[in-house]
């Protein structure tokens, strides 16, 4: 059994990062890859990009519509600590 290995040629800074966040979670309608990709402040690499937005969804701070393409911040770290402090048990 063989395993696909993707090899990143150039791994995302902090600041790039958190520049793609930014620019997510203050668009007024949810942008797709490209339409995001466009609006950055700062040219990237394109496998770069999605190297980020693979993480932001992993990490559960976007989702990204199977149908449309279509990137949503979902990350509120205060209602997540409001549910847990409330006993919610989140699986």
């Amino acid at each position: 059994m063989t395993t696909a290995v993707q090899q990143v040629l150039h791994y995302p800074r902090l600041d790039t990062v958190l520049m793609v966040e930014e620019t997510i979670r203050k668009a007024k309608e949810y942008p797709t890859k490209a339409e995001l990709l466009k609006h950055l402040p700062k040219k990237m690499m394109y496998q770069t990009f999605l190297l980020i937005l693979d993480y932001l969804e992993k990490s559960n701070k976007i989702h990204i519509d199977k149908k449309d393409g279509r990137i949503v911040w979902i990350w509120n770290p205060r209602g997540v600590d409001e549910i847990l402090r409330k006993g919610m048990v989140v699986r």
